[in-house]
């Protein structure tokens, strides 16, 4: 059975369904919770929050063959609520320490900090686009944001991260 049946079937309270939807999807949604907070319970949480949203309002879905556009825009949402409520500081995952060179982990650590220094928006949309390999099309879609909005997000964003990481090139 394909998504778009499995999608109707579960709109229409087939629980099975929705289900298997989900398994699906589990990884992506961890792997995009997991971009936000850097720690694996708190990604969990956020997992666990997005299938809850999702199960108590999957009637309200009016397109079965947006599911999965429709699941990320509440994961995404469940992110940011989450961000928003603890404040936590975000640390990098001690289990990956060791698997990258100091050369990498120092990229990556300014990329991070390049990133949270963004605005809401534009690391959102930088995040959906390149951490989770969303076309435009789907960002704008997850978004509920214009295409063209999205285009200047991302241009403004990658500007943005350039003269973040510049600073830090001249600075170190």
């Amino acid at each position: 059975m394909n998504q778009t049946e499995l999608a109707k079937r579960a709109i229409a309270g087939d629980e099975d369904s929705f289900t298997l939807l989900i398994e699906e999807r589990r990884e992506s949604v961890y792997r995009m919770a997991y971009t936000y907070v850097r720690n694996k319970e708190d990604a969990l949480e956020i997992v666990q929050e997005a299938v809850y949203r999702a199960f108590i309002s999957v009637h309200k879905l009016k397109q079965p063959q947006y599911f999965n556009t429709w699941l990320t825009r509440i994961a995404v949402n469940c992110a940011l609520d989450y961000i928003r409520k603890s404040k936590k500081v975000v640390y990098m995952d001690k289990e990956h320490e060791g698997s990258y060179t100091q050369a990498e982990r120092d990229d990556a650590l300014d990329l991070r900090e390049a990133l949270e220094q963004l605005d809401e928006k534009s690391k959102t949309v930088l995040m959906l686009r390149y951490f989770e390999d969303l076309t435009i099309k789907e960002v704008a879609e997850v978004l509920n944001t214009p295409i063209s909005s999205v285009k200047s997000i991302i241009y403004r964003g990658l500007e943005k991260l350039k003269v973040n990481l510049g600073e830090r090139e001249f600075l170190g």
